[in-house]
């Protein structure tokens, strides 16, 4: 690894998800040697704890304040900080790191993806809520801090390895692949059916539920075409998807010449995390290889926006500007906490997404205040989450 011009210091927020995991999962595979600042997690304090005692780091940090005492039990002796709760999370995601993957999920990750940005480090992003909510101001802060953002999705790291900024007036369009998810070849009435266990099931990925259960109505994919327009500065015109169910192709670009490149491999996620990691370099690890000869063909079908009206929803969102995207991210976290508990049915999803960004924009909200994104984005999450409330509770209302 001498050779390589890697990070040394690194953190990893949302360490006990599933990127998380695969994060530390690629050190250990690779061989890197690297010093971890710190450790953060929301709930999982056994996993953390674990983690923390394989990789030493500074500080770990739970953001469930009850789970504090377990953890400091788990660490006694250990040499490791703890610490808990929100303001400890932002505090950790600010320390002194090169290198910082931000992981948590939902809109919980925007505060410390800003304050990592804005420490400088290179910000390995998977948390998609950062760019539909803030996503101008965190590139402009990472910018201005001397640091960098390199995209960590499988899409938008394809995109990242096949675009070249310098003739980026010469991209005709990008396309996201999109497995499709457990539902691509369901029939509505039978998506209305479908259970929380069967929403999580997703054929190709390991990951956690709300992701899951995103890619099951393709909303995953619409917060992906949102996050391309920030990332590469693409208007929505120019940004299509493709189903493509075997999630070997991960992305493409079209330049205006005709020609286009794509990018290729398995299904897994610690290869984009290796690119983020490494990049410009490449990080020598045992990852699976790309075997085209047995794979078996390669198919890409159009998206069905009747069936799945998310992708649609998202697109109107980005056009809208504004408050729109973060309005309806704040929407579908709230829309899928209440299918995973039960509460509305699968297709319910989408109307609370849809129902939630009408209403509020008869109120006008605009966005926040460009002076702190922050503070502007709270309140417009806040807002939207009420209005979702309502919508939700007026679904389960008895007919």
């Amino acid at each position: 690894m001498g050779s390589l011009n890697l990070p040394r210091k690194v953190s990893v927020l949302g360490s006990t998800g599933s990127v998380g995991v695969s994060t530390l999962d690629l050190f250990e595979k690779a061989g890197v040697e690297v010093e971890v600042v710190a450790l953060a997690a929301g709930r999982n304090v056994e996993r953390l704890a674990d983690q923390a005692l394989r990789w030493r780091p500074e500080i770990a940090v739970i953001e469930d304040e009850r789970a504090l005492p377990r953890l400091r039990e788990r660490l006694a002796g250990s040499g490791v900080r703890t610490a808990a709760g929100s303001a400890a999370v932002v505090d950790a995601a600010s320390a002194n790191a090169q290198w910082v993957m931000s992981a948590i999920v939902g809109f919980a990750g925007l505060a410390p993806t800003l304050a990592a940005a804005r420490a400088g480090a290179i910000v390995a992003l998977a948390n998609k809520e950062s760019l539909i909510c803030a996503g101008p101001a965190l590139l402009r802060t990472a910018k201005l801090a001397g640091g960098a953002v390199i995209p960590v999705d499988s899409e938008h790291s394809a995109i990242f390895q096949v675009f070249d900024p310098q003739n980026a007036r010469h991209v005709a369009r990008l396309i996201l692949t999109a497995s499709g998810g457990p539902f691509r070849s369901w029939s509505r009435d039978q998506m209305a059916g479908a259970t929380p266990e069967q929403a999580v099931a997703h054929p190709n990925w390991n990951m956690g539920a709300k992701i899951s259960v995103d890619s099951a109505t393709m909303m995953n994919k619409g917060l992906e075409v949102i996050e391309a327009a920030y990332l590469f500065a693409m208007p929505p015109e120019r940004i299509e998807v493709l189903v493509h169910p075997q999630s070997i192709v991960h992305s493409l670009v079209e330049y205006a010449d005709g020609s286009t490149l794509a990018q290729l491999g398995p299904p897994d996620m610690r290869a984009p995390i290796a690119c983020a990691f490494a990049w410009p370099d490449r990080l020598p690890w045992p990852a699976q290889r790309l075997d085209l000869a047995s794979g078996g063909p390669l198919t890409f079908d159009e998206p069905d926006l009747a069936r799945f009206p998310a992708l649609r929803i998202a697109k109107e969102a980005l056009v809208a500007g504004g408050a729109a995207p973060a309005v309806m991210n704040a929407a579908d976290e709230v829309a899928v906490a209440a299918f995973l508990a039960r509460r509305i049915g699968f297709l319910d999803i989408a109307r609370v997404v849809a129902e939630t960004l009408e209403r509020t924009d008869r109120v006008g909200l605009t966005g926040g205040r460009a002076d702190d994104p922050l503070d502007g984005a709270r309140e417009t999450d806040a807002t939207a989450r009420r209005v979702a409330d309502r919508v939700v509770s007026g679904l389960m209302a008895p007919a």
